[in-house]
């Protein structure tokens, strides 16, 4: 058995660095064909940073364990907000941004209850799916617009962007990445589902919890180290546009490529967990109060107790 969490922990790696790598590749390539930084940053960092958890979904589904799927995207929703928040505020408390996510939040949201009330059909199936893509459509319409009337001086350089990278290093970067993401999301869901039926739990409980807090380890490395130099604000922004992606654009396409059952576990604990973590971060992103270490232990209590809930109930 110890080979199975080995194998996980392997696919995991490979999951995350293929997702770097491509996203390094993929921004350099955009910006060298002419495409705005302004754009790169919108759509291909975003859906770049979620490879892992698309492909991981993709498998799942291909795999006949679509729960390990749906558990994944809102496990990693409540981690998002639970532990990367909750973590650097016990380390070093973390002021409300100085953007207004106000907007963004209120988009998180309405996507959180869309995704809920689509899920009380019983499934995600094509049209589902497609109901979650147009939502994710008209999100980043209107974030292309609001973007388009900035000043393009004052744009900053997406994530992985390098002016100087050779055209061959961009061609590695990209293949590596397209490459790795499919090898690391076989190898973690084949190693998820075993340990899942050695110890008698379900795909969806290791999709809640091994998977969901695996796949959120770079969001909660980088919200860790922005804490420590003091500079955690931009977590709460990123959480909310992880979010976001999550639900509408994994599951999403996820749904395009097979149905994704939603079992009545989730209506039981899961969803209104995930809502309630949601809805946790009102004051600090309309009142910009700020998130000190008494809510950071709060965050992770939860999470703590939350996990402790699923493993109890299964």
């Amino acid at each position: 058995m110890a080979g199975a969490f080995l194998t996980a922990g392997l696919g995991l790696v490979i999951l995350l660095l293929a997702g770097d790598v491509l996203v390094r590749g993929a921004v350099n390539l955009s910006l060298r064909l002419g495409i705005p930084a302004l754009i790169v940053s919108l759509t291909v960092v975003a859906f770049g940073t979620s490879a892992p958890e698309l492909l991981i979904s993709i498998q799942s589904v291909l795999d006949g364990v679509p729960g390990l799927a749906l558990g994944n995207v809102v496990g990693s929703n409540t981690a998002n907000v639970l532990l990367v928040l909750g973590i650097p505020a016990l380390i070093s408390s973390i002021d409300a941004p100085a953007s207004d996510t106000r907007k963004s939040y209120l988009f998180m949201m309405a996507g959180s209850v869309l995704f809920v009330a689509l899920a009380a059909t019983g499934a995600f199936t094509l049209w589902q799916g497609l109901v979650l893509l147009a939502a994710l459509a008209l999100i980043l319409r209107d974030q292309f617009r609001e973007a388009m009337a900035h000043d393009p001086d004052d744009e900053e350089p997406p994530e992985g962007a390098d002016p100087t990278m050779p055209w061959w290093k961009i061609g590695t970067y990209v293949m590596l990445g397209l490459v790795g993401l499919p090898v690391g999301a076989s190898l973690l869901v084949d190693s998820s589902i075993l340990i899942a039926r050695t110890y008698g739990v379900s795909e969806t409980v290791i999709g809640l919890t091994l998977v969901a807090v695996g796949t959120s380890l770079p969001e909660l490395a980088t919200t860790v180290m922005a804490g420590i130099r003091r500079h955690a604000e931009v977590a709460i922004g990123n959480v909310i546009g992880s979010n976001i992606f999550n639900l509408l654009a994994i599951i999403g396409l996820t749904a395009v490529i097979g149905p994704v059952p939603v079992g009545a576990s989730f209506f039981r604990l899961d969803f209104w967990i995930m809502l309630a973590a949601a809805a946790a971060l009102a004051p600090f992103v309309f009142w910009k109060m700020r998130m000190g270490r008494r809510v950071g232990l709060l965050f992770v209590a939860l999470y703590v107790l939350y996990v402790a809930a699923i493993l109890i109930w299964d």
